[in-house]
């Protein structure tokens, strides 16, 4: 089993400086530096360390994900931030985890005694509302179904119809937004009963660079893509 630490980046060099070099070499075959046109020197920098760098075209980090499946070598993807929200060395037990079988295990910030210092009152309480409405209209048993720090197999991506637009592209329209695959991705294994565990992790602070989050435009967009997949994919 090859495994690929997916690493997307937007301004991170002082993440990546900070972060990467606390991931060994042999957790993984593959570090892939997935960038959305940073100006501060990352992907320069990234280069510089030996890591693929792609470049994404599109705009939106679920496009970016796509874009860069032709490159993944592994037959497991470990999405990982390097923004400092990422504790590494949680990878090892992610990797030890699906060798057991598993098609998708989350680093979950709730589980267990685990914590985010990177929550505010709004993140906390729409990560708790999402995770909960999942988990009662389609079966699951997350404790943390948004977050982007987890391995799944490259073939779930395919089985779970991640790269097609239709599971985006109204919630996307309406709310003017770009959304990322990890919401939907566990919508549509919670519904296909994919073989699923979480591992407890805590979420520090980030270090450098910006925030980038759309509270709620992706609240609201996540809302109808939870509404559509009540009725339209199986």
């Amino acid at each position: 089993m090859k495994v690929t630490l997916l690493v997307p980046t937007l301004n991170e060099v002082v993440g990546l400086r900070q972060i990467m070099p606390l991931v060994k070499k042999d957790w993984v075959d593959q570090v892939l530096i997935l960038d959305g046109g940073s100006t501060d020197g990352t992907a320069d920098y990234a280069r510089s360390q030996g890591w693929t760098v792609y470049v994404q075209k599109q705009r939106g980090l679920r496009r970016a994900y796509t874009e860069a499946l032709p490159l993944i070598t592994g037959d497991v993807i470990v999405t990982f931030s390097p923004d400092g929200n990422c504790v590494p060395e949680r990878i090892p037990e992610l990797v030890a985890k699906m060798r057991e079988g598993y098609e998708l295990v989350i680093v979950s910030r709730y589980l267990d005694g685990a914590k985010s210092d990177d929550d505010d009152a709004v993140t906390a309480f729409g990560n708790w509302m999402f995770t909960k409405t999942v988990n009662l209209l389609f079966g699951g048993r997350y404790t943390d179904m948004m977050v982007i720090f987890r391995a799944y197999t490259k073939k779930l991506v395919y089985d779970l119809e991640l790269i097609d637009d239709d599971g985006y592209a109204a919630a996307e329209r309406l709310c003017r937004t770009n959304v990322s695959w990890e919401p939907l991705l566990s919508i549509r294994a919670a519904k296909r009963k994919v073989r699923f565990s979480e591992i407890p992790g805590d979420e520090p602070k980030r270090v450098g660079g910006e925030r980038k989050l759309e509270v709620l435009r992706w609240g609201a967009a996540f809302l109808i893509q939870i509404a559509r997949e009540c009725f339209v994919w199986k």
